[in-house]
C-alpha cells in the first residue's frame, strides 16, 4: 500500500475535481446577429474579442481558494498538465499545500475557453487534458483528512473517489455539477448512497430527479442533508423530514457569478468541518458566494476573517 501523504493539519478537507485554466473572452455584440438559424448546418463563423482575460479556475482550485479565504485547510486533489507551473506558484503563495496534486507532463492542464456576448449568452469549449487521468489520484494516500468533496473530474475518477471515501470512513459531499452528463440514474443513486451530504444547484437537482426517479424528501433520506442553491432565491437545506429556507445575502454589486457555487461548497465544507449547525453552515456558504459574486473571475475575491464575522453578524444577527 503506497504510504499516506500527509499535509501540515489534522482538520484538512480534501476536495477532489478539476484544477484549470479559464480563458474569458468578450464579443461586444450579439450571438444572434451573426448565426443563421436556418444555415447552423454548415456553420463557418469568427468573432472579434478585443476583451480576453486568463483566470485560475476548476472547481478544486475554486474551493481550495475559497476555504483558505475562511481560515480553513484545504487540500486540492487532481492532475494537471505540463503548463500548470503560474497556477502552482499562485497556490504555494496563498500556502495552500498541492502534495495532493499529481503532473502529467504529455498533457495540458485542463482549460475553457469562454466567448460571451452582451447578453451574457456564452460559448464554451472545454479541455479536459490531464484531468482525464484523475483516477491515478487515490483518498488512501492523503493523510489527515477529515472531510471531503466529489466534485466535477474525470467519470472513473469521481466513481472511484467516492468510494474511496466511504473505504476510508470519511464524510464527503457530493457535487455532480458539470460532470451530470456523465452518468445515469443508476450511477446518481450509487453516489447518493455514498455521501454524507450532497451540493446541487436547483437545475441539476431538477436533472438528478428525472433520472433517479427521487424527489428531494426521497433524496434526503439517504444523506445527512441534501442542499439546493436557487440562484437569487436563496437556498433550500433538506435533511429526512425537515427543510431549511437560507436566504440570499444582496451582493454590493454583481459582476460575475461564476464561481458563485464553488464558493458555496466551500462555506459548506468549513461548517461541516467545524461542527457548525446546518442553518449557520448554509449562511455561511449564501454570505460567500455574494462575497464572491461582487468580482470579477473565480479566484479574485478577497477579505479577511474579521470582516467576514463583521458580515455574518449584520446580516443574520449573530457570531458563529
Amino acid at each position: 500500500m503506497t504510504q499516506a501523504v500527509t499535509g501540515p493539519a489534522k482538520n484538512q478537507a480534501l476536495i477532489c475535481g478539476s484544477l484549470a485554466y479559464d480563458t474569458i473572452m468578450v464579443f461586444n455584440d450579439y450571438f444572434k446577429n451573426h448565426i443563421l438559424a436556418d444555415q447552423i448546418h454548415k456553420l463557418n463563423i469568427a468573432f472579434l474579442v478585443p476583451d480576453m482575460r486568463r483566470e485560475f479556475g476548476g472547481v478544486a482550485g475554486n474551493i481550495a481558494y475559497n476555504l483558505k479565504l475562511l481560515g480553513g485547510h484545504p487540500v486540492p486533489m487532481g492532475v494537471v498538465g505540463k503548463d500548470f507551473q503560474p497556477y502552482r506558484e499562485r497556490f504555494e503563495r496563498l500556502g495552500i499545500p498541492l502534495h495532493a496534486v499529481k503532473e502529467c507532463p504529455e498533457e495540458f492542464t485542463a482549460q475553457a475557453f469562454i466567448t460571451t456576448d452582451m447578453d451574457n449568452n456564452q460559448i464554451t469549449a472545454f479541455h479536459p487534458g490531464a484531468m482525464n487521468y484523475s483516477h491515478d489520484n487515490h483518498v488512501s494516500q492523503v493523510a489527515d483528512i477529515s472531510i471531503g468533496i466529489v466534485g466535477p473530474d474525470g467519470r472513473e475518477g469521481m466513481i472511484q473517489h467516492a468510494t474511496e471515501f466511504v473505504e476510508c470512513g470519511i464524510p464527503f459531499i457530493f457535487d455532480p455539477g458539470q460532470a451530470m452528463p456523465l452518468f445515469d440514474g443508476d450511477d446518481l443513486k450509487r453516489f447518493i448512497e455514498q455521501a454524507t451530504w450532497m451540493a446541487v444547484n436547483d437545475y441539476e437537482y431538477e436533472m438528478v430527479a428525472e433520472r433517479t426517479g427521487w424527489d428531494a424528501p426521497r433524496i434526503a433520506r439517504h444523506l445527512d442533508a441534501l442542499f439546493v442553491t436557487r440562484g437569487s432565491k436563496g437556498s433550500e437545506i433538506f435533511t429526512e423530514g425537515t427543510s431549511y429556507h437560507i436566504p440570499v445575502v444582496e451582493a454590493e454589486c454583481i459582476k460575475d457569478p461564476t464561481g458563485c457555487g464553488d464558493a458555496y461548497r466551500a462555506g459548506l465544507l468549513y461548517g461541516l468541518m467545524n461542527g457548525l449547525d446546518i442553518q449557520t453552515t448554509g449562511r455561511i456558504a449564501s454570505l460567500l458566494g455574494s462575497l464572491k459574486i461582487a468580482s470579477a473571475g473565480t479566484q479574485n475575491h478577497s477579505f479577511n476573517l474579521d470582516e467576514f464575522h463583521d458580515c455574518f453578524k449584520k446580516e443574520f444577527g449573530y457570531r458563529f
